[in-house]
């Protein structure tokens, strides 16, 4: 039978291209593409692609997806080979719904120094809040300048704002006034 398209004959480089934007713009698309022939299903597998998926943020994402198994599986690889919006939403949990301060900081830190913004701006909270350390508070400082200055600050408070309470909005276990590393001790304040 005759090829109707000399797509096939692409190099392995240009299918990587591709599935690395369509990845990035939608999961579900991603999901499509892979479905389109042999060569786009190996290439949309693969660790480069997979950890640059667009994933939702947990208001929008779809129940679906965790409750399927296939899509648990997907999450995990992903998990897995280091995505850092996973990774993220995983150190929050750790930090605080589950309270494993050490795990929690240690994961946050390193999806910080990745370079996710949105862990930048929940580790410069963490460094900004303890009392008893300077030089933390003076890095908590420059994050908090260097995402002010790209008009990051709102769209990082949202994303930590619905993993910690949209996602699991009754496991969050902030520290009650009076506890360790508090900002404020004021009625009126939230911290």
């Amino acid at each position: 039978m005759e090829r109707l398209s000399t797509a096939f004959e692409l190099p392995r480089d240009l299918w990587l291209a591709i599935a690395i934007k369509v990845a990035t713009n939608f999961i579900e698309d991603l999901c499509r593409f892979r479905m389109t022939c042999c060569i786009a299903r190996d290439v949309g597998d693969e660790d480069t692609v997979l950890r640059m998926v667009a994933i939702p943020p947990p208001h929008e994402m779809n129940w679906w997806w965790i409750r399927d198994l296939v899509g648990r599986s997907f999450f995990k690889r992903c998990f897995e080979i280091g995505h850092p919006e996973l990774l993220f939403r995983e150190a929050l949990r750790e930090l605080y719904i589950r309270c494993n301060h050490a795990i929690g900081w240690e994961m946050l830190q390193n999806t910080a120094s990745n370079g996710l913004d949105a862990a930048k701006y929940a580790l410069l909270m963490e460094l900004l809040i303890r009392t008893d350390d300077s030089v933390a508070k003076k890095k908590g400082l420059e994050l908090f300048r260097t995402l002010e200055a790209g008009g990051l600050l709102p769209a990082c408070y949202s994303s930590c704002f619905a993993v910690l309470t949209i996602s699991l909005p009754d496991e969050v276990q902030l520290p009650e006034k009076g506890e360790e590393h508090m900002v404020c001790d004021s009625t009126r304040c939230l911290t």
